[in-house]
């Protein structure tokens, strides 16, 4: 009889590798997968038009039926804005904390998801059976409440994933981070360390959030006569509760403006991570009846996104609020690899204004949350892991990360450094990289979920970059007769009225095209159609040195 072979434990990841955001990770055992954490990205400078990033479910739809469940880590969008389009398309349960799965509640409010989606809520201590495996939910801290790491427990051994993390030892809600279960399961073994690697190239420890409340005390205290605008990420809940906590101390109204940030604050008032006194917070629209002195607003767009309600403030663009000698806005986050521009560029045009700027630069008014090499080193040396593998960041993260390994002792080849789609598979004996899964991307643009691809974007960078040129022409295929036009129409490319020599040219070659096309005794519209746009653009370029897109429309009548 063959003997069976042994079963293997496969890891791989279809987002935050060699990036920031989208970060999803598959675990698979036999007949069992289970999905930690299931992000969006940002698009980047050239994705034009596009909202948002999420990860390739290819994979997961093809194998749904061995899928567990989805354990979240916690509820930062880079870990739970996909989670909407993914139950768009498959049904499986969800796991988090009571503030992450009531985040995920408010966002899917948005979404028409066609069942009832399976939420359940965990506590950290908590273990979910997962088929052959198991998931115990483990506090940590960081930016956001009720954040948790993720120890699973597998026929061939532990593994863990750190999630986002730092080591707070004076958290704003008393729970330090569960260093000693993290002991505990070093002691027992660990198979597999999965740590976060966003702050590795940082030495020492990450400051602890109470920081932040002590620099904003000071600039409340400095500036009673102005209105104060904070901006922050609006999943920072206990940073959103020290803004609130000083405003009320110091007898100001708090107007809370965005989307996001009233959602999760209703969410964390709700389920309790968030205490504020009745008559504390206001409308927006009544913000009018205060003296500015009395007033704070607390806000999205600290990353300078366009129609924020920072952005509109910015450029006088808001319906309840403009900004002027009498507001000093805060900016309480640094900005995302990539929106440092963006960000730039909301404080030049409030320095426009007279609006008094302060950003983390100047006075520190923000902590990161994320461990730095001082925490990754305590939390490795605690672990004491057989493999190591770097997650969640771009590979100058992912690599710093593998040096501080190499540093605690970690042996060079237990360590891998992965890709999206990449797969570690771990047997009794060693580890190592075997075969890929599907891991490519999709784009959000606006209602539409992966319609607009490579092609699409690189028509709407050609166009963004030389613009248009559309010939409209009615003709008659029986009588091999041009009835009307053609009509040059340009967008993006030269203004009309300034070119009109230029414009009655191209009128010239796309007429002579036309009648070539019609003087042949068969007619192909395709050919037809080429022969107009390689004409024009040998024209164009010979006296623009431009290639804009060129679209012929030809109408038999």
């Amino acid at each position: 009889m063959a003997k069976k072979a042994a079963k293997k434990l496969k890891v791989a990841c279809l987002g935050g590798l060699g990036e920031i955001g989208k970060n999803l990770t598959v675990l698979e055992y036999d007949e069992d997968i289970i999905i930690i954490d299931c992000g969006m990205g940002f698009p980047d400078d050239d994705m034009l038009g596009v909202d948002l990033v999420i990860p390739d479910f290819s994979y997961l739809k093809k194998n749904v039926d061995r899928i567990r469940g989805v354990f979240l880590t916690h509820g930062h969008e880079d870990h739970i804005g996909s989670i909407p389009y993914l139950l768009s398309e498959i049904d499986v349960p969800i796991y988090g904390t009571r503030l992450t799965i009531g985040i995920i509640k408010y966002k899917l409010e948005e979404h028409k998801i066609p069942f009832k989606p399976r939420l359940f809520s965990v506590e950290a201590g908590d273990v979910i059976e997962a088929g052959e495996m198991f998931v115990e939910f483990i506090h940590v801290n960081h930016s956001i409440a009720d954040a948790c790491a993720l120890a699973i427990f597998t026929p061939l051994g532990t593994v863990i994933h750190t999630g986002d993390f730092k080591i707070d030892l004076t958290p704003i809600d008393g729970e330090v981070m569960d260093l000693t279960r993290f002991g505990e399961l070093g002691k027992e073994g660990v198979l597999l360390l999965m740590c976060e690697s966003t702050n590795a190239e940082r030495p020492g420890f990450t400051p602890s959030e109470k920081t932040v409340g002590d620099s904003l005390k000071s600039v409340f205290m400095r500036h009673p006569k102005k209105r104060i605008v904070i901006t922050t990420f609006s999943s920072n809940v206990h940073r959103v509760q020290q803004i609130i906590d000083i405003s009320v101390a110091h007898k100001r109204k708090v107007a809370v403006i965005g989307r996001s940030m009233q959602n999760i604050v209703s969410a964390a008032i709700e389920l309790g991570y968030m205490h504020v006194p009745e008559g504390a917070i206001i409308d927006i629209g009544d913000i009018k009846n205060y003296n500015p002195e009395n007033v704070t607003v607390i806000t999205t767009g600290s990353q300078g996104e366009p129609m924020s309600a920072l952005y509109r403030m910015a450029f006088s663009d808001h319906a309840k609020l403009n900004l002027g000698n009498d507001d000093l806005v805060v900016i309480s986050a640094n900005p995302i690899p990539g929106n440092e521009k963006l960000v730039d560029r909301l404080i030049n045009e409030f320095t426009k204004n007279n609006v008094t700027v302060f950003r983390d630069s100047s006075v520190e008014i923000h902590v990161s949350g994320h461990a730095c090499q001082g925490e990754i080193k305590l939390l490795q040396a605690l672990v004491k892991p057989k493999y190591f593998m770097p997650v969640h960041g771009e590979h100058k993260h992912l690599a710093a990360n593998r040096d501080i390994a190499k540093s605690m002792g970690q042996d060079p080849s237990t360590i891998f450094i992965g890709e999206n789609g990449k797969v570690l598979e771990i047997s009794s004996k060693s580890a190592k990289f075997n075969g890929t899964i599907p891991s490519g991307v999709l784009f959000v643009d606006g209602a539409g979920v992966g319609d607009v691809g490579n092609i699409v974007l690189r028509d709407r960078k050609h166009l963004s970059e030389e613009g248009i040129i559309v010939v409209v022409a009615s003709v008659s295929l029986d009588e091999g007769l041009l009835i009307s036009g053609p009509e040059v129409i340009t967008r993006g490319f030269v203004y009309m009225r300034e070119s009109e020599e230029l414009i009655t040219e191209l009128r010239r070659i796309a007429y002579e095209s036309i009648y070539d096309g019609l003087d042949r005794d068969y007619i192909d519209w395709a050919q037809l159609k080429n022969a107009i746009k390689d004409d024009l653009a040998r024209y164009i370029y010979s006296r623009t040195k431009r290639r804009p897109m060129i679209l012929p429309i030809i109408l038999d009548v």
